[in-house]
């Protein structure tokens, strides 16, 4: 918006404010913005929410593959024990049954950790349809506030009666983010 646009918006907006049928237009301008802010708000730490967890989903796949790496690498190591010609037979079997120990403690483990990692990134797609709905309902809220601010430049209520019909519309969209889980 240029600076003399919004000086002329600015006018028109001190003029409706002294004629008493544009009043409800200012105020439910005035409403809009706040909704916008507030909307804006929601949306932006809704989207800050879906990338910590989605850090969160990322590091405990990290985890996962490294106890998988660590698996892996305790099964070569128990596969050479049972091909290699050993010196201490006892001793062999002793660490074999350890390896196969840690083995079975690990298959645990991977499971537990890849249902971890699963639900975070459930979390992360949660978080981003409401981040996605606050954004729909923001851009209708400030749709229904510039159309509504038209009805000053105009004094034509149609605009308001349009700007409210964005409103509401935009108004329902973030509610409808909290209702997402």
């Amino acid at each position: 918006m240029e600076a003399h646009e919004a000086e002329e918006l600015k006018e028109h907006a001190e003029h409706g404010a002294h004629d008493s049928s544009m009043r409800p237009v200012a105020f439910t301008m005035s409403v809009l913005a706040v909704m916008v802010a507030i909307t804006t708000v929601l949306g932006h730490r809704t989207h800050t929410e879906a990338v910590l967890q989605q850090n969160r989903a990322t590091d405990q796949w990290n985890e996962y593959q490294a106890k998988k790496i660590r698996s892996y690498n305790t099964s070569l190591s128990a596969d050479l024990l049972n091909v290699l010609q050993v010196g201490d037979k006892a001793a062999a079997a002793k660490i074999a049954k350890a390896y196969a120990d840690h083995q079975a403690k690990w298959n645990e483990d991977l499971k537990a950790s890849a249902e971890k990692a699963d639900d975070l990134e459930k979390q992360v797609e949660a978080a981003e349809a409401r981040a996605s709905r606050f954004d729909l309902g923001e851009a209708l809220l400030e749709i229904g506030l510039v159309v509504t601010s038209v009805t000053l430049l105009t004094r034509s209520r149609m605009y308001w009666y349009f700007g409210m019909v964005f409103a509401l519309v935009g108004i329902a969209s973030a509610v409808s983010a909290f209702l997402l889980r």
